[in-house]
């Protein structure tokens, strides 16, 4: 029989996402980093594939990418404040995690399963940063949808893509809450 945890479903029940515009240094170092990619890690996982990787974008990969994503706004025909917007999270990061989906050829597991395993290793990142105390965002963006950013800016391959751009840093500023989903709207319970 599975254990209660009080706290962490109370945790789990008013965690809040902070902006990477209130992210400040410092940032978790490689040690500190290493057991939050370890609780990812433990997401649910059909047919043990793995069908993620990670890559670490510290600070200095940052102006890499702002200047990746300045080159693919251009090309792609974006508008300037869309450019601006889409650097601004490698302008202002400190540290991100890139979770790679990588797409496993099996006949048991479906590509969509493999891709929920790497959105649930996106959620759990995010969750194990903020449960450490460290200030944490999804983002992605319409850079990495584009399959020459992608192999320019992280090297993937055919069968990969961006499942989220996890930023982890210092919690500068806590953010006002917001609304959240009415979860009794939301559910239908079927008895029979």
């Amino acid at each position: 029989m599975s254990l209660k945890n009080p706290a962490a479903l109370e945790f789990l029940q008013s965690r809040r996402s902070r902006p990477v515009k209130t992210l400040v240094a410092p940032a978790p170092t490689r040690e500190e980093l290493l057991p939050l990619l370890t609780a990812a890690a433990r997401s649910p996982d059909h047919g043990k594939l793995e069908p993620w990787r990670f890559i670490v974008l510290e600070k200095g990969a940052m102006d890499r990418l702002s200047s990746l994503t300045q080159d693919c706004g251009t090309r792609l025909g974006k508008a300037p404040e869309d450019i601006a917007k889409a650097r601004s999270q490698f302008d202002m990061g400190h540290l991100a995690v890139a979770v790679i989906e990588v797409q496993t050829p099996s006949d048991k597991v479906p590509a969509i399963e493999q891709t929920y395993s790497a959105g649930a290793v996106c959620l759990a990142l995010l969750n194990a940063a903020l449960a450490a105390g460290w200030g944490a965002n999804w983002l992605s963006g319409w850079q990495v949808h584009d399959a020459a950013f992608c192999r320019q800016a992280f090297g993937l391959q055919g069968n990969e893509r961006v499942a989220g751009l996890i930023h982890i840093a210092t919690e500068g500023k806590t953010p006002p809450e917001r609304p959240r989903p009415d979860v009794a709207a939301l559910t239908e319970w079927v008895s029979e």
